[in-house]
């Protein structure tokens, strides 16, 4: 009996202790729930007040993105642009507001989403810098700034963003070096820094980014060579550094990135060899113009046989250009402009690449006929062969290429001796997307072809300049109606401007000097409202200047010499204060005095009314002119003293006055113009002492003025 007691004891002391365990664990798990629970809601909580923070350095917010920020009852998670996770339903987890124009600072409280991930407020225009506090943010794996206004450094303490796989903060303002911390990002596949001013050497230790997939630094002012480390980046695919200081060679360590799928550096200073890269099976883009890279181009680039663009124009390259490159008949684009090749074009090459869209191959030293199988890379839109040594006629094949947009042919040595030389021409009017025809500086001879007026109504650049070509310019060219360079100088035109040339109103250049047309100057060339350049010189014109002319408000430069214009300058004309290049009025009959509205053109660069019968006392307001450099009024009836305004043109390099009638004492100003190189007061009738100091001082440039 007493036994059973004591067992009957002992169990109900081990269900006492049992009790009091599960109750001390109940309380001890309620207080921690109830602890937790607390601690979340005060997290939450703070994560709404972090966002409303951020709101409140928003300047401009022009579409409303975040009006429903202003909605107390819509929770946090359903403002637009946040979005919270599924294990922690009210913590923020990424904030995307990109392309919304949002204006302002980025604020600091956006360290304190402790758990976002993704972090995209690009193509805003937020300005200020980047938060040092974005360091804290152990979870985040994507962050987008770019296309804004940002300044500043890049904050040393993004390299502790230990999970940071997308760095992107481009086209920015942002200026100081790359922080080497970035190295720290093991994880990074994507590090865009381009379109900013950073400045500096590019840290070698980014070489040790093993998964980055993509890097782009172009557009900043990195100086240095680029470190030899990057040949240890195997996985990359996308390497842009273009637009960049950029000294030393390329390193042939690159040829070991066999994942490759773009390599930019164009418009650095890089020079030396252009590495064999033949071990790059993916390689689809490679640019490295405007550099100073010589010696001749790899045979064994015609063995990367995904390449669709390659561009090595502008640097020093030499040699002819290698037959196996015409292997690669993926390519579409196939620049080699300036540079010093030499040798032909394979008559095959349109066979060769049957994808090209692009060919540009001007300024070099490539000869023989262009060849007809062009016609066959029936994708080709530009095809610039300029400032080369091209003989023969152009191929009438040309006007198959259905969707040619530019063609450019300028100097060479290209003939057409007798109208069937001509048919490219009207086999171009099938080329219905034409915009830029350059047949400037060749050897084009006959009359101009009827066929023009047929030419694509998309034109907007034509030039015929520096050739052999005769009759006139047909009434119809106002079929051309989207033209805004007209180009047709040095050539053998006759007859007068037709009329109807004012009809093309988008018209911005024009320039028919040097031809023997002749009449009057239409005074309905005052409805090319957009002119800013327009050149008449060197031709048979005659009656007066049409004042109409004045209605050219964007009229940077006018040159009407050396014609047989006649009557007084018109005021008008000198009321164009949008002149700012030259006013050249030199070599004609013109007679009167000189307007006082003279005084208007006072951002014009130059002025030569000489050669004509210009009389009277030259004016004052001459003076106004400030940013003249250059003054011609030698030969005219002019009378009277050296205007004392004419101290005024601080900037004047050449003054001309002979051959007048200008009398007195030669000003003493005249010595103290600091950039005065050129003075010729000689054939007047100057009375007293020559100046000694400024322009006068040495004796051997005083004997090309005498007084």
């Amino acid at each position: 009996m007493a036994l059973a007691s004591l067992v009957l004891v002992r169990r109900m002391e081990g269900f006492f202790h049992a009790f009091f365990l599960i109750n001390l664990l109940y309380v001890i798990s309620a207080t921690w729930c109830t602890a937790t629970a607390a601690a979340g809601i005060k997290e939450a909580a703070s994560d709404r007040a972090d966002l409303l923070s951020f709101k409140s350095l928003v300047d401009d917010d022009p579409f409303g993105a975040l009006s429903s920020w202003n909605n107390g009852s819509l929770h946090y998670c359903r403002w637009r642009g946040v979005s919270c996770g599924r294990r922690h339903p009210d913590r923020v987890t990424a904030l995307d507001l990109k392309s919304l124009r949002l204006a302002g600072l980025i604020s600091p409280s956006v360290a304190n989403l402790t758990f976002i991930q993704r972090i995209d407020l690009s193509d805003n225009k937020l300005d200020g810098s980047i938060p040092e506090e974005l360091g804290s943010l152990r979870r985040l794996r994507f962050l987008n700034l770019s296309v804004n206004s940002l300044r500043g450094t890049i904050p040393s303490s993004l390299g502790n963003c230990s999970n940071l796989q997308v760095l992107n903060l481009r086209d920015n303002k942002l200026n100081g070096e790359i922080s080497p911390t970035l190295s720290r990002l093991s994880g990074l596949r994507e590090l865009i820094l381009n379109q900013n001013m950073l400045q500096g050497t590019i840290p070698d230790s980014i070489g040790n980014l093993s998964s980055l997939l993509s890097l782009s630094l172009g557009n900043n002012s990195l100086s240095g060579a680029m470190p030899p480390s990057f040949g240890g980046l195997l996985s990359l695919k996308m390497l842009e550094i273009q637009s960049t200081s950029l000294t030393g060679t390329i390193p042939p360590t690159l040829a070991n990135l066999s994942s490759l799928n773009v390599l930019a550096l164009g418009g650095n200073n890089l020079h030396g060899e252009i590495p064999h890269f033949a071990q790059l099976p993916f390689l689809s883009y490679l640019a490295c113009s405007y550099n100073h890279l010589s010696g001749t181009i790899p045979i064994s680039l015609g063995r990367l046989s995904s390449l669709e663009h390659l561009d090595l124009g502008v640097n020093n390259l030499t040699g002819e250009i290698p037959s196996s490159l015409y292997n690669l008949s993926s390519l579409n684009t196939l620049a080699l402009s300036y540079n010093q090749l030499k040798g032909t074009l394979p008559s095959d090459i349109g066979n060769a690449f049957p994808n090209l869209q692009v060919l540009l191959m001007e300024g070099n030293q490539l000869g023989a006929q262009i060849p007809a199988s062009l016609s066959n890379a029936s994708e080709l839109y530009e095809l610039e062969l300029s400032f080369n040594a091209f003989h023969g006629t152009i191929p009438q094949s040309l006007g198959a290429l259905q969707s040619l947009f530019r063609l450019t042919l300028a100097v060479n040595r290209l003939e057409a001796r007798n109208p069937s030389d001509w048919s490219f021409f009207t086999a171009l009017t099938n080329c219905t997307s034409l915009q830029v025809l350059d047949l400037g500086y060749n050897l084009l001879q006959g009359m101009m072809p009827k066929s023009i007026v047929n030419l694509s109504t998309s034109l907007n650049f034509l030039s015929l300049s520096n050739n052999q070509i005769s009759g006139i310019i047909p009434t119809e060219i106002e079929k051309l109606i989207n033209l805004t360079v007209l180009d047709m100088s040095v050539n053998d035109l006759r007859g007068t401007i037709p009329v109807e040339i004012s009809h093309l109103w988008q018209l911005q250049y024009l320039d028919l000097s040097n031809n023997m047309l002749s009449g009057k100057i239409p005074p309905t060339l005052g409805k090319l409202t957009r002119m800013d350049q327009l050149y008449l010189g060197s031709n048979e014109f005659e009656g007066a200047i049409p004042p109409t002319l004045s209605n050219m408000l964007m009229l940077e430069s006018l040159n009407l010499s050396n014609n047989r214009l006649s009557g007084s300058i018109p005021q008008e004309v000198l009321t164009l204060s949008s002149l700012t290049n030259f006013l050249d009025l030199s070599h004609n009959l013109l007679n009167g005095s000189l307007p006082l509205e003279v005084g208007n053109l006072i951002i014009i660069g130059a002025l030569d009314l000489s050669n004509n019968r210009l009389s009277g006392e030259t004016p004052d307001t001459i003076g106004k002119c400030t940013v003249l450099e250059i003054l011609h009024l030698e030969n005219n009836l002019f009378q009277g003293s050296i205007p004392s305004s004419i101290s005024n043109l601080r900037g004047l390099q050449e003054l001309d006055l002979s051959k007048n009638f200008y009398s007195g004492p030669i000003p003493a100003f005249l010595d103290e113009l600091p950039d005065l190189q050129y003075l010729n007061l000689s054939f007047n009738s100057f009375e007293g002492r020559v100046p000694m100091k400024g322009v006068f001082k040495n004796a051997s440039e005083l004997e090309q003025f005498c007084v």
